[in-house]
């Protein structure tokens, strides 16, 4: 299975910063390690042009990123420093979920070591999101005349607030989230179908949930491509989570919703999206449940 990465998905952080960003090279030595991720499989990005990230993204965001740096209150809302290597960083990512649709779409599944950053706006970033990366790489496919309708399956513990604020309307995007009603983001954006959570959710709960709601994003729409947020904030014991899912739960959601995607003929791109347990060690292993669930 072909998947994006790039050694400048990780960008050092100031020691003791909650986001942990070494789990992206810990994800891809995981699977490098058990043989699910070969030499000829590794997609290694560039940086998304901006051409593309205005297909998504204001103009003046883009200056102020590009250009004139964020202002403090921004930056408070990002929730990571900003620096030039962030915007690299987050242009790197973008294109990897941009190339990771591309292989989805030739081979059935693919996948991106980083993305899912779905609290980024049009204008402006937050939750530690910078650009919206499955939206551009939508748009950017849109354009091109590869994808006319795309389905968007967000199972990290947060709602996709930037995703369904962008793509609120559209009836091109159908838009999916199940996310704890009371966590972040306090206030919701409104998803073609969200289903709000209560903290503690456990494995039964979570999974009659799931069950309950993936045979109804296809009704009455036929997208040419899914677009799967694998957060793993929904484990017991995630920093943000609030969540109860055990590991074998996680595992079964993996299997759920790519058994799903397989059993439609719907070619799928995975992206990391959130996790934060009690050590990026632990962080990646969770990541790593989804890409050994593709290759079994």
């Amino acid at each position: 299975m072909k998947a994006s990465h790039h050694p400048d998905y990780f960008l050092p952080l100031p020691d003791g910063h909650p986001f942990p960003m070494a789990k992206y090279p810990l994800v891809r030595e995981r699977l490098r390690a058990a043989g699910l991720l070969c030499d000829g499989d590794e997609i290694v990005p560039d940086e998304a042009e901006r051409e593309d990230l205005a297909r998504v993204h204001t103009a003046d965001y883009l200056d102020r990123l590009y250009c004139d740096g964020l202002t403090a209150a921004e930056v408070r809302a990002l929730g990571v420093p900003w620096t030039p290597r962030l915007l690299r960083r987050s242009r790197l990512a973008v294109q990897g979920t941009l190339l990771a649709a591309r292989a989805a779409l030739t081979d059935g599944v693919a996948g991106n070591l980083a993305g899912g950053t779905h609290h980024a706006f049009a204008d402006h970033g937050e939750g530690f999101c910078v650009l919206n990366d499955v939206a551009v790489a939508i748009r950017r496919l849109q354009a091109e005349g590869e994808v006319r309708r795309a389905l968007i399956v967000d199972l990290d513990v947060h709602q996709g607030n930037g995703t369904a604020a962008i793509f609120e309307g559209d009836d091109t995007v159908r838009t999916f989230s199940m996310h704890g009603e009371r966590n972040y983001p306090a206030r919701k954006m409104r998803s073609t179908i969200d289903v709000g959570l209560p903290d503690g959710t456990d494995d039964e709960a979570y999974l009659a949930a799931l069950d309950a709601h993936l045979p109804q994003l296809t009704a009455g729409f036929a997208p040419d491509l899914v677009f799967y947020l694998a957060g793993v904030d929904v484990v017991a014991g995630d920093r943000y989570g609030r969540f109860a899912l055990t590991d074998d739960g996680l595992r079964a959601r993996e299997r759920r919703v790519l058994g799903w995607a397989r059993a439609a003929g719907l070619p799928l791109v995975i992206t990391l999206a959130g996790g934060y347990a009690a050590s990026a060690e632990r962080t990646a292993a969770l990541h790593a449940v989804v890409f050994e669930e593709a290759a079994r």
